[in-house]
């Protein structure tokens, strides 16, 4: 799902989940939807340019690719129909469905995957998700802007067949293609709407299980739409879905007691209160939340000043008093419980090597921070922690406000707290000093967190950059892809290299209380990739 800060780049833990709500009649119409609360608004339905998960889970029940992740991140055909692989791994032949729409009538066909993915790696496009690209016949050349965005290693092979060519085996390409990023788009809707397009529900069209209507760019609610194009539409069970901004936990919940609702996103102190709750649901998720300072400020590139912030925070104070809704410190970027070691069985989280710098020392601290500020002729430390303006964006960069004055003698801290949007765009143009900010796993594999920290990746917010990180990256995709237990290796060793330089400080790993009706059905929910698939969702 970035920077992608996945879509309530801050709101997370409690909101992030996108919790279910019904309309109050009782009438049979209301079985047929169902409204949904969210803490963010859309920021862009083009499936090039999004970054935020909220729009990625839009995009995964109005859209559909070669496949559709269902339960448990297992792979379900979507528009393909038979997939072989050449004996090297590197070539894939794709038959695809026939006669298939988008949903103003047009057949959806090859060309329309050629273009898609030629598009969002065409540097022109600026797409911050390109990278998921590399791997593919040039597509790392394409990016550095060395061969042409027609080279790319997909072409059509009839209306409705496909060829994609590797440069090396992708363990996780599957995956890949039940994400957003590589689903289809229709040219000629591209090239009619322009500058326009993915601004507005109806500049765009759909060939998913709904098409979304309703959405003007800015509204805070809009509708997914039972998409009668769609060539499964007889497992779609909703007549739409309704979704509604709800930026307030206490709102959304009083909406739930009042029966406006049938779900409501909590916060932690909501979710110990209403422990007993049989609708009560919390789910960990694959995210990393994380501070990255700006590594072109003179401040933050000085190796002791980014240590002696990470060893002022308390993490478990944030995790279990700021926020107290199950999020959890993990001494990691990866997040826990995404992936087990090929050999041992052990968890990515327990083969790393937590630093000394992601334990809280306060003397420590106070320490490094003289030695940094000594070492840089700093003598009046201040910056700004930028975040989203969600519940949990405030509350915790209000803490660390407070917790960082009073640890580093003589620093001051400002706090920013702007709408997602907003926060999304700075962090992109690397328009800030210190910026709160979220990765939230795409696939479930590690290098889904580690490639954002690559030199050039446009999702790598704070600038750090290391050879020897890059190399190992490089490795775990290139020579060591069909090596299970090296690239594992490469990976474990990777990350040692940036958590010890502090290329970002590392908080916490979210979870997602909310209350949730028994009376919703068939709901996919995957903590890794878009989050929701609501295809054969339904009202009991």
């Amino acid at each position: 799902m970035s920077l992608r800060q996945k879509w309530a780049a801050l709101a997370g833990v409690a909101g992030l989940a996108l919790v279910l709500g019904a309309c109050s009649s009782n009438s049979s119409s209301s079985k047929k939807t169902f409204t949904m609360p969210t803490d963010s608004e859309l920021s862009t339905i083009d499936l090039s340019k999004s970054t935020a998960l909220g729009t990625f889970d839009t995009l995964n029940n109005t859209n559909e690719g070669l496949y559709r992740l269902g339960k448990n991140s297992k792979p379900e055909t979507g528009l393909a129909t038979k997939m072989t692989q050449s004996k090297d791994g590197k070539r894939y032949i794709i038959d695809m469905r026939h006669n298939t729409k988008w949903s103003n009538g047009d057949t959806v066909t090859a060309q329309d995957f050629v273009y898609s993915w030629k598009r969002t790696v065409n540097p022109k496009t600026a797409s911050q998700y390109s990278y998921l690209f590399s791997g593919i016949k040039n597509a790392d050349a394409i990016a550095d802007g060395k061969k042409s965005a027609n080279t790319l290693g997909i072409k059509a092979l009839g209306k409705y067949k496909l060829q994609i060519d590797l440069e090396q085996q992708i363990p996780y390409f599957k995956l890949l293609l039940g994400f957003p990023v590589f689903y289809p788009q229709n040219e000629k809707v591209v090239n009619k709407y322009g500058s326009a397009y993915g601004t507005r529900s109806d500049k765009m069209v759909y060939n998913g299980p709904y098409k979304l209507t309703k959405w003007n760019g800015t509204s805070t609610t809009w509708t997914l739409k039972k998409n009668n194009d769609y060539w499964d539409k007889k497992a779609v069970k909703m007549s739409s879905i309704k979704y509604q901004v709800v930026k307030d936990n206490q709102t959304a919940l009083n909406q739930y007691n009042s029966k406006k609702l049938i779900g409501a996103p909590l916060t932690g102190n909501q979710a110990k209160n209403l422990k007993n709750n049989k609708d009560l649901i919390s789910r960990p998720q694959s995210s990393s939340y994380y501070l990255a300072m700006n590594q072109k400020m003179k401040l933050f590139k000085n190796l002791k000043i980014r240590e002696a912030i990470s060893m002022a925070i308390n993490r478990k104070q944030i995790t279990n008093k700021v926020l107290g809704d199950g999020s959890f410190v993990n001494g990691s970027f990866v997040s826990k419980g995404l992936a087990t070691n090929p050999k041992t069985g052990k968890d990515f989280t327990s083969d790393i090597t937590t630093p000394e710098s992601m334990t809280y020392n306060p003397t420590k601290a106070k320490q490094l921070w003289k030695e940094g500020l000594k070492e840089t002729g700093i003598t009046n430390p201040h910056f700004t922690i930028l975040s989203a303006d969600s519940d949990a964006g405030k509350k915790v960069t209000e803490y660390l406000q407070s917790g960082l004055e009073e640890t580093l003698p003589g620093l001051k801290v400002s706090v920013s707290n702007i709408p997602q949007r907003s926060e999304l765009a700075k962090q992109a143009n690397h328009d800030y000093e210190v910026t709160f900010a979220n990765w939230f796993a795409d696939f479930a594999d590690p290098i889904t967190f580690l490639n954002i920290m690559t030199k050039n990746n446009p999702s790598n917010i704070s600038g750090w950059s290391n050879s020897e990180y890059d190399s190992l990256i490089n490795a775990s995709s290139t020579t060591d892809a069909n090596n299970a237990s090296k690239r594992w290796d490469d990976m474990v060793k990777a990350q040692n290299i940036m958590m010890k330089d502090q290329g970002i400080t590392p908080l916490y790993q979210s979870a997602a209380p909310w209350l949730l009706s028994s009376s919703v059905k068939d709901m996919v929910y995957n903590s890794a990739g878009a989050s929701y698939n609501f295809k054969t969702t339904y009202l009991k």
